[in-house]
């Protein structure tokens, strides 16, 4: 091997290894600050792509969870508002009951009478404040109902079936011109009272199936987007024990490499010696 002043090969060889070893230090510290082991399309594009395209699966599933939650509220308003009307149903029952007895007197009658009127107005009222952000399945308005999305392509929806719940309508079908002043009155208005419990008990029935299936749906969104972060990190998180192994033992190569590009570069200070 040439000595010479003007190539030192032991150094360059040194610090070649230093470099090498500060780049692979670099690498690990972003690694755990990170903790991620692909941060980019650099570091491994296939996986990188893989897990981008996850990623964005979990922003639309995370659209379905709003629309589902959506779905959510007004179902459960829609039902809070249909179980108060079949309370007063049962109210208007003992009404129309007691209005079907001959003997009542004509004010007796009235005071009965006015009564049913006011609990149909609270109908009317229930239905028309069913509403939740714009919603609302019970009065009317909708001739289908709602659609939800239930997936992260927009191709598949949960429909949410609307109920008319107004008065004179396909399931209430008492009205504001049932008049209790007559046992007539009182008669038709029980026989139009009985179809209408029965009617809204079976659509409140569907209504409840309908925010099972929507709760059910929602679990299993929330469940899904679990799993796929779950599979994203898989593929990009760093392990972090590994990592901190990695790190003092490339702490340590540092020192070493510096120590060696020390000695190297001392190497030149041997020629000296020939010339004393």
């Amino acid at each position: 091997m040439t000595n010479s002043v003007h190539t030192n090969a032991s150094a360059a060889i040194a610090l070649q290894n230093l470099t090498r070893t500060n780049d692979r230090l670099t690498d690990v510290q972003n690694r755990i600050s990170t903790g991620l082991k692909i941060q980019g399309a650099k570091d491994n594009a296939a996986i990188w792509a893989i897990a981008q395209g996850q990623r964005a699966d979990i922003g639309a599933l995370s659209a379905v969870k709003q629309s589902l939650d959506r779905a959510t509220s007004i179902v459960d308003v829609a039902l809070s508002s249909g179980e108060s009307i079949s309370d007063m149903l049962n109210q208007l029952k003992e009404k129309v009951v007691a209005a079907k007895d001959t003997s009542l007197k004509s004010q007796a009658r009235e005071l009965l009478n006015a009564d049913f009127a006011a609990i149909l107005r609270s109908i009317q009222s229930a239905v028309e404040n069913a509403e939740f952000d714009g919603g609302n399945i019970l009065d009317g308005t909708l001739s289908g109902g709602l659609q939800f999305l239930a997936n992260a392509d927009a191709s598949s929806f949960i429909t949410l079936s609307a109920k008319d719940l107004t008065l004179s309508g396909a399931i209430l079908s008492l009205s504001t011109t049932d008049s209790l002043l007559t046992a007539s009155g009182a008669a038709t208005a029980l026989t139009r009272l009985d179809d209408s419990i029965i009617a809204l008990n079976s659509a409140l029935g569907d209504l409840g199936a309908q925010a099972r299936q929507i709760s059910a749906h929602n679990t299993f969104v929330s469940k899904l987007t679990d799993t796929l972060e779950s599979g994203i990190g898989n593929l990009v998180d760093a392990d972090l024990a590994k990592e901190s192994a990695r790190l003092q033992a490339l702490q340590v190569q540092q020192q070493l490499g510096a120590q060696a590009l020390s000695i190297a570069n001392q190497a030149p200070q041997i020629i000296l010696s020939l010339f004393q």
